[in-house]
């Protein structure tokens, strides 16, 4: 029955939100980010401006979520069988969330650049930067350690699965060096979304599942920064 009070509008309007959180973990996903955005932003102190633009362009995130939402249920109740145009139709919808996210993204990093990468950039001259013996030793000591793992292991094949992923390991083991390296934050940032793409494509093969590939991404990373530390240390009179 269609509602009559303004009331009963703002309640059917909350639980299409409640029904679209309970039933699509994307939009989960973009509650938990929108608050920590959110509450990064009151830490930083932005201006009164940026955080309405910030709150804008979440809202208009977790619109195109509502809106990809009701328009599966509609093709869904339309077409239950498999459509090629309904397959179509769902694809622009969650093209649309798509768009609308890294718009968003976009919007996040021009306001809050401004104050993370600072303290981004301090935190890379305290580490120092990376030489290029390092680097190459620590390539060499990661897939050291990443050979260790699989044969302790003894599931997969050297380059398809197993208990750690070396594509993973590998790829923010240069993230990190880069990184350090080139001490930019922008750079890193950028070095370290490759990473994640790589890591990503592992799990879009099916080769690794989500635990070895975050295991591998903390064995790249942390055997880099210890090969940096101790780089300095002995070679540049740290102890």
């Amino acid at each position: 029955m269609k509602p009559t009070r303004f009331i009963d509008s703002v309640n059917c309007a909350i639980e299409g939100i409640l029904h679209t959180t309970r039933t699509q973990k994307h939009m989960r996903y973009h509650f938990l980010a929108a608050l920590a955005v959110l509450f990064v932003a009151l830490l930083l102190r932005v201006s009164s401006i940026e955080f309405m633009l910030l709150a804008l362009a979440i809202s208009f995130v977790l619109f195109a979520e509502l809106l990809n939402t009701s328009i599966e249920v509609v093709v869904d109740m339309i077409s239950p069988e498999y459509h090629p145009m309904a397959k179509v139709a769902k694809d622009v919808a969650a093209g649309a969330v798509l768009v609308a996210a890294f718009g968003t993204a976009i919007m996040g990093y021009l306001v809050l650049s401004k104050y993370v990468l600072p303290w981004q950039r301090l935190g890379l001259e305290t580490v120092g930067s990376e030489s290029e013996l390092g680097m190459v030793v620590s390539a060499v000591l990661v897939l050291i350690v990443v050979v260790i793992l699989k044969a302790r292991g003894g599931t997969g094949k050297p380059l398809e699965g197993g208990g750690v992923s070396g594509h993973s390991a590998v790829a923010f083991s240069i993230a990190t060096s880069v990184a350090l390296r080139t001490q930019e934050p922008l750079i890193a940032l950028f070095c370290f979304i490759l990473a994640v793409m790589v890591s990503h494509s592992r799990l879009l093969l099916r080769i690794h599942r989500p635990r070895e590939v975050v295991v591998g991404a903390v064995v790249g990373v942390a055997i880099t920064l210890a090969v940096h530390l101790l780089f300095r240390a002995f070679w540049q009179g740290g102890l």
